[in-house]
């Protein structure tokens, strides 16, 4: 955003790539739910550059990052992942989690690699597939539970099969299904013994931040009629 001309009139545009820069600053925890919310509030009511410069001025830019020339049509929903861009090269970040008496979660941006092993007894865990990256189109998660319960969520974009069983337990199924083209194929399997696993779609955080500023963009509409 210029500074030199902080007078000129900001566009819905500007407005818009703002609450972007705000929603990646929140994904990545720069940003708890209070600051995201004040300064949403703030980017859609600025009518000038100049009160949209000092809302991203403490934030990172990661715009010019993500420019490329070959563009990857993953979807007709605007709001689907781009494949292309969760995959990277490397290694995963967490293989393997554990739980006794206590729990552990994997969420946000982690890396998946080819094989991720879970296992908790008389506690729980939580796999959240949302926001993760993958170094592998061929992704196994194995999860095993001894009363105790896990939890993994994926998003409405990826594709996921489910063949795991429970004995005295559960291992229920709600995700199993094609996501969208390029989407990285997920198999969940393992057992559930005197416990529960749930293997469950969930629309992204981001989505939800989406969704939360339309409502909040129709509420400030309707007060300016």
């Amino acid at each position: 955003m210029s500074d030199e001309l902080p007078d000129l009139r900001a566009s819905d545009a500007d407005r818009e790539r703002v609450a972007e820069q705000l929603r990646e600053a929140m994904a990545e925890g720069r940003l708890d739910m209070t600051e995201f919310d004040e300064r949403l509030d703030a980017t859609y009511k600025a009518r000038t550059y100049g009160e949209l410069a000092p809302i991203t001025r403490d934030l990172p830019s990661h715009h010019d990052a993500k420019v490329s020339m070959v563009k990857h049509p993953v979807s007709d929903d605007p709001a689907a992942i781009d494949w292309s861009e969760r995959m990277v090269r490397g290694e995963a970040s967490s293989t393997m989690g554990f739980a006794f008496w206590s729990g552990f979660s994997r969420k946000g941006g982690w890396v998946v690699g080819r094989v991720f092993t879970a296992f908790t007894m008389w506690g729980g865990g939580e796999i959240d597939l949302r926001e993760a990256r993958f170094t592998e189109r061929e992704v196994e998660i194995r999860c095993f539970t001894i009363m105790g319960g896990m939890q993994v969520i994926a998003p409405p974009d990826l594709t996921v099969v489910v063949k795991g069983f429970g004995i005295m337990g559960g291992f229920d199924d709600k995700a199993t299904g094609e996501g969208t083209p390029g989407s990285p194929r997920v198999v969940v399997k393992g057992f559930a013994l005197m416990g529960g696993v749930g293997v469950d779609r969930k629309i992204r955080r981001m989505e939800k931040l989406r969704l939360k500023e339309e409502r909040r963009r129709e509420r400030l509409e309707r007060r300016g009629d």
